[in-house]
């Protein structure tokens, strides 16, 4: 395992510009246009809310812990930029997913009760045949070339907590924040200090109750909701708690004097509020209906 993320395989392997991203989805676009044609998709981020939600509420059935929910986020992510989501049943590649996750993050899950928990939920798409899960894990890992560790924003933000003097309020909000940032291409776009100090900007400068952040505030089972202090988050000491005003000031002569790219900050700040723009169009009917169509029309349930 890869301690130090700049040699790790993420690095190395799942670490792309926007340009490389357009490229790689605009292929599996061109290579089948009737089929993409046939069953247009939701915007990409409502999609990914959609997975989300949808990978929250099995996680939640089997009480996982978020760094799994994250990772397999991320093996999710990693996995629909090699393979077109029409080709695939995406409620299963869920499951599977997770299933995996659960297993790297060293909080394994037995298939059986995975297939049946996810059964409860999606019964029309899970296949009552557990080797059918064990088939898509090999898929999902050879798509990922086995390259199955992920490094997530969590630790930064543990570590900056301290030095940066921030209050409960503002490390929740932050968590909140990094948990959102999986359901954008930051996780394949930016090295995870530079997400978690982008949380960090955005908890300290906008709060979800001023209307910035719609995702944050209005939607229900939003994945801002997931992480709570049960899963491990910080807590601060009253005494090291500056007031807001300082710690905006202190932040930002502590980012001016560092070596953070401020540009990827800034880009990343920009996903976010992007996200969150969109999020107010989110229907999970909608989603719903279109994933159900292709998979039915082509059989992928079986």
């Amino acid at each position: 395992m890869a301690a130090n993320y700049w040699a790790s395989t993420q690095k190395l392997y799942w670490h792309f510009s926007r340009t490389e991203l357009q490229d790689m989805r605009q292929e599996l676009e061109t290579g089948d246009s009737t089929v993409c044609q046939q069953y247009p998709l939701p915007d990409r981020r409502l999609l990914s809310i959609f997975f989300n939600q949808q990978l929250v509420k099995l996680g939640k059935r089997m009480n996982v812990r978020q760094q799994a929910l994250a990772t397999a986020q991320v093996y999710l992510r990693r996995f629909y930029i090699k393979v077109d989501v029409r080709d695939t049943n995406p409620y299963l590649i869920l499951a599977t997913a997770l299933y995996l996750a659960c297993k790297m993050e060293e909080s394994p899950q037995y298939i059986r009760v995975v297939v049946n928990e996810a059964r409860t939920i999606w019964p029309e798409f899970i296949p009552s045949d557990v080797s059918k899960l064990g088939e898509c894990e090999f898929y999902l890992i050879s798509e990922m070339n086995s390259q199955l560790i992920v490094h997530h924003p969590y630790r930064t933000l543990q570590e900056l907590q301290a030095r940066l003097s921030l209050g409960q309020d503002d490390v929740s909000l932050a968590w909140s924040i990094i948990n959102d940032h999986y359901l954008t291409d930051l996780p394949l776009l930016v090295a995870p200090h530079v997400a978690a100090i982008t949380a960090i900007f955005l908890a300290l400068t906008l709060k979800p109750s001023q209307g910035n952040l719609p995702g944050l505030a209005s939607v229900a089972g939003a994945p801002s909701n997931v992480a709570q202090n049960r899963h491990g988050m910080p807590q601060p000491s009253v005494s090291s708690v500056k007031k807001p005003h300082d710690r905006v000031e202190y932040f930002a002569k502590w980012l001016a004097e560092g070596e953070v790219d401020i540009q990827a900050v800034v880009d990343s700040t920009q996903e976010l509020i992007s996200l969150y723009d969109v999020w107010e169009q989110y229907s999970e009917k909608t989603c719903k209906e279109q994933i159900s169509r292709f998979v039915r029309a082509r059989g992928l349930e079986k």
